[in-house]
């Protein structure tokens, strides 16, 4: 069977004895005489590799490559070039080019540097697969027998590793053996969670970093030592989503990479109030109880004062007279009235931000039928996130202070989510919480094998408002609804992006520290 391949250059016609030597020896060659007729053609048929020319009129080939790499085509494109100087060299580089030739190039030359870029593609293709298959057993055993936190942190992020790894493979059967892997691994690790949470929230030796250490352990050390900090808190964000950013940053900073957990429930009222007011959210309720207000059912009042809270943190750890400023972004253009904003506060130590945008997309996703056809599962999900990233005010607001001296930047989450398969039905009062991972309440049922009851939330770090409420979080792919409705809520709700709960993509999350280079 012949390899597709689009060749682009001004001049195509002239190099026909060029494409009948490549035809002969196999390939498939499509012409095109300029930037604007290959992305048409790359937007409508299939193609195994680009030989694409960087001299052309109009669109040239730096320009047409980086289109070629927006469209998210990740296939090979090897760049014909007059050329040898450097600065070209590294512009196209960086635009992930597969190789280059220098002009005149001869037939042999062109099928040698195809069939370099071609099989090595197959041959890491084919290696990934057995590596993988290989490491199946070990990370089965590795599941069995982890005791602590670092153990399943460890198995985490090799999962998370291995599912970025498999998603660019052409082999759905190797995917869905991963996506059964997680699976099981989640059931482990939810069983592991119901045994250990308690004694984190008590202080056991060996707990892990929880929602309100973070500042303490990642900011003050960097403040105390004289550094102005930047810290992002971007809602909602999961480890994988984390690592296809990454890369975007890494021209900028050099990047130091931890996770912590998130407490329970994972959601934004408990997780990222805990964050800032480096205290778990009894203490806060019990503290401050103005700032810790609402029913069940008014749960985002409980977020109004993180700038507060804070502000408090900072005083009770000998930092009242710190220079502070608080961001909240929900639109677009809040990220841009921070963006416009940025260079006027050099004078501050801290500047915090909250970023909504993949916690508001999440839950977007479960009413827009666009969306989710858009992003039907986590792999088109990440792949998005990692789109509005790259043409964000937050970026432009990376690469800025990436310059400024003696500055550091962490980014991390209050929580991650899971895209939920299952239901189960929970019975309460009409003044229980609505959220469809999480539901606190007076007296609470539920089937106690799809979710992790406390029945003392003070046990648990979380307030209490009657002598009879408990909480529940739901477990693994689970989500809880009321009978009421039952069938209509089950479909709405079914493969959407929930949080809340235990899960491995929840509860172990990222928290980075980026150096600027």
């Amino acid at each position: 069977m012949s390899r597709r391949i689009l060749w682009v250059d001004d001049q195509i016609i002239e190099l026909r004895s060029h494409i009948l030597f490549l035809e002969g020896k196999g390939f498939d060659v499509v012409g095109a005489s300029n930037g604007d007729d290959a992305l048409d053609l790359l937007r409508n048929q299939t193609f195994e590799a680009v030989l694409l020319d960087e001299m052309m009129p109009g669109r040239g080939g730096l320009e047409t490559l980086a289109m070629i790499r927006e469209l998210g085509l990740a296939l090979p494109v090897i760049m014909i070039t007059k050329s040898e100087e450097e600065e070209l060299m590294e512009k196209a580089l960086g635009r992930r080019i597969t190789d280059y030739l220098v002009k005149p190039v001869n037939p042999m030359q062109i099928f040698t540097a195809l069939r370099r870029a071609l099989d090595e593609f197959k041959i890491t293709e084919r290696q990934v697969a057995q590596d993988y298959l290989q490491g199946f057993a070990e990370l089965a055993r590795r599941r069995a027998e982890a005791r602590t936190w670092q153990d399943w942190a460890e198995i985490y992020d090799r999962l998370v590793s291995w599912e970025l790894q498999l998603n660019a493979l052409k082999d759905p059967g190797l995917a869905e053996t991963h996506v059964d892997q997680v699976r099981n691994a989640n059931g482990d690790f939810t069983r592991f969670v119901e045994a250990k949470y308690q004694g984190w929230i008590e202080g056991d030796e060996d707990a892990p970093m929880l929602s309100h250490e973070v500042i303490r352990r990642k900011v003050l050390p960097h403040l105390e030592a004289g550094k102005r900090v930047f810290f992002f808190v971007i809602d909602c964000m999961r480890l994988d989503q984390w690592l296809a950013l990454e890369p975007v940053l890494t021209p900028w900073y050099d990047v130091q990479r931890d996770v912590y957990s998130s407490i329970l429930p994972t959601a934004t009222p408990f997780a990222r109030n805990a964050i800032f007011a480096g205290e778990l959210p009894l203490e806060i309720a019990r503290r401050h109880p103005d700032w810790w207000r609402g029913s069940a059912r008014e749960e985002r009042s409980k977020n109004a004062h993180e700038s507060d809270l804070l502000r408090d943190f900072l005083d009770r750890h000998g930092h009242r007279d710190l220079r502070m400023r608080y961001f909240k972004t929900f639109r677009i253009q809040d990220t841009e009235v921070m963006r416009r904003q940025i260079r006027t506060l050099k004078d501050h130590q801290l500047v915090a931000a909250v970023v909504n945008f993949i916690d508001i997309l999440a839950h977007g996703r479960s009413h827009n039928d666009l969306l989710q056809e858009i992003a039907p599962d986590e792999v088109a999900f990440r792949s998005m996130m990692r789109s509005w990233f790259e043409h964000s005010a937050l970026l432009d607001i990376l690469k800025d202070i990436a310059n400024w001296p003696d500055t550091v930047v962490v980014i991390t989450t209050d929580h991650g989510a899971v895209q939920v398969k299952r239901s189960t039905q929970v019975k309460a009062n009409r003044e229980a919480s609505t959220n469809v991972r999480y539901k606190y309440g007076d007296n609470l049922t539920v089937d106690p094998s799809q979710a992790f009851i406390m029945k003392d939330p003070r046990k648990f770090g979380l307030p209490q408002d009657s002598p009879i409420q408990n909480y529940i979080c739901a477990k693994e792919y689970t989500y809880f609804l009321y009978p009421t409705n039952f069938h209509e809520y089950e479909r709405q709700y079914r493969d959407s992006f929930q949080h809340g709960g235990v899960s491995l993509e929840e509860m172990i999350i990222p928290v980075v520290t980026l150096q600027p280079r």
